[in-house]
């Protein structure tokens, strides 16, 4: 069944003009991520019933004919119970990682990588890749592999420039104590190359470190998310050099196939394994309907043939529960969050929020909880802080460092969070 929802528009720059592409019973519309405000092209065949903007916690969504069993994580704003210390700002950027010593890396879009010592003095880290930096590309995430302490390796994705537009890829190097890059080679690339779209492009090691899981956004083109010849719009399982990890789903059949762990993703902004070895990932959707998922080996999670929201045109997309044999989310959001990065809290400075994934919500502006029990997750609160969050991370202490999101030619402060 086609439903129609209400939602709040998403607040920030377009991230690229929309695609027209028929895929389901009802024609789809492409659009932004939800990080962005849309535009509009095309027709629908049917005019789409109004809808009405509310408040992102309005109490009444005006949502119609929804499912009566819901996962909804909205939750109204709570006042944060931590202190927020500025302490360093930078351009545009995206993601950060702490290094055992407690120094930071931090990722700038246009394609920086800064090295930010544990006596606050930052320095550019010399020979990272040239990146595309329009829309949502550019240099993304960073990852500290857990063997850092003696191999000093550490991996970058990032939107690589090819003849054809770009292409999410994914390199490795080792970072030299002087500041340096040393032999980086690009280990992996998605193909297809093109211009614009979600790159996704976190990076997260498997508990025994032995391997790696990539996420792929579907650079808004809809169909790659299904198609499974393409790596856009999946979560990969890589070797540490870039293959297909052994014991994939599909590792018989060679090709993109072989490195696949789930597909039907839309924009993949965070993941996280539990210790109880569950995998996590939250994700953007379209006008409403962002996602924290709990991933499994082989399953499709439904990208773009069903959300909980619906097409920037207005155009509706069938709820999830019309397809009880695609992977349905642990938790929605509809109005959105615009998710960014995601952690998992295990320190001593919180005791409240240990076991707990805290979520950088972009266009909500806030930092969202969520509680987990075996595969079941719960909304705990949504700490309003007034600024587009990007990133959190753990600090060796237990705080909580906050990169906010900066707007192309403006600065994006970093926050060290402490208990009231």
């Amino acid at each position: 069944m086609l439903v129609c929802r209400a939602f709040t528009a998403c607040t920030p720059m377009m991230e690229n003009a929309m695609r027209f592409a028929p895929l389901t019973a009802a024609l789809l519309f492409a659009g932004s991520a939800c990080s962005a405000a849309p535009q509009q092209s095309g027709q629908s065949a049917t005019s789409p019933a109004p809808l009405k903007t509310l408040p992102r916690n309005a109490p009444d969504y005006g949502v119609v004919n929804m499912p009566a069993t819901t996962g909804r994580a909205n939750l109204p704003d709570s006042a944060p119970p931590f202190a927020m210390a500025p302490i360093g700002t930078f351009e545009q950027p995206f993601a950060m990682a702490f290094l055992p010593d407690g120094g930071l890396l931090v990722t700038e879009k246009p394609g920086h990588l800064k090295w930010r010592a544990t006596d606050g003095t930052v320095r550019d880290i010399a020979g990272v890749p040239a990146v595309e930096s329009k829309g949502q590309g550019g240099l993304l995430d960073v990852a500290v592999t857990p063997d850092f302490a003696s191999s000093r390796l550490i991996y970058l994705s990032y939107a690589e420039p090819r003849p054809d537009g770009s292409s999410l890829a994914l390199a490795r190097a080792r970072l030299d104590p002087a500041g340096k890059l040393d032999g980086l080679a690009v280990i992996w690339r998605a193909g297809s190359d093109g211009i614009g779209g979600q790159f996704g492009a976190n990076i997260l090691f498997a508990p025994d470190g032995k391997s790696l899981f990539l996420s792929s956004g579907e650079r808004q083109r809809f169909a790659p998310a299904q198609d499974l010849d393409q790596a856009l719009g999946k979560i990969l399982h890589l070797t540490l050099d870039g293959n297909p990890a052994p014991g994939n789903p599909m590792a018989a059949a060679g090709g993109v196939k072989a490195a696949t762990w789930s597909t039907g993703h839309r924009n993949p902004y965070g993941m996280v394994f539990t210790p109880d070895g569950r995998l996590w990932e939250e994700e953007m959707g379209p006008r409403g309907g962002d996602e924290l998922n709990l991933v499994l080996p082989g399953r499709n999670y439904g990208w773009p043939i069903v959300s909980n929201g619906d097409n920037y045109s207005g155009v509706p997309i069938p709820d999830h529960p019309s397809r009880p044999d695609l992977e349905a989310p642990k938790l929605w959001w509809n109005p959105v969050i615009s998710p960014g990065g995601m952690m998992l809290y295990s320190g001593k400075m919180f005791p409240d929020w240990r076991g707990s994934l805290l979520i950088a919500a972009l266009s909500g502006k806030a930092i969202v909880r969520i509680t987990l029990d075996g595969d079941k997750a719960t909304p705990a609160a949504t700490y309003a802080v007034g600024m587009r969050v990007r990133d959190l991370a753990q600090a060796l202490d237990g705080a909580v460092w906050l990169l906010e999101d900066g707007e192309r030619g403006s600065g994006g402060r970093l926050f060290r969070l402490s208990p009231k």
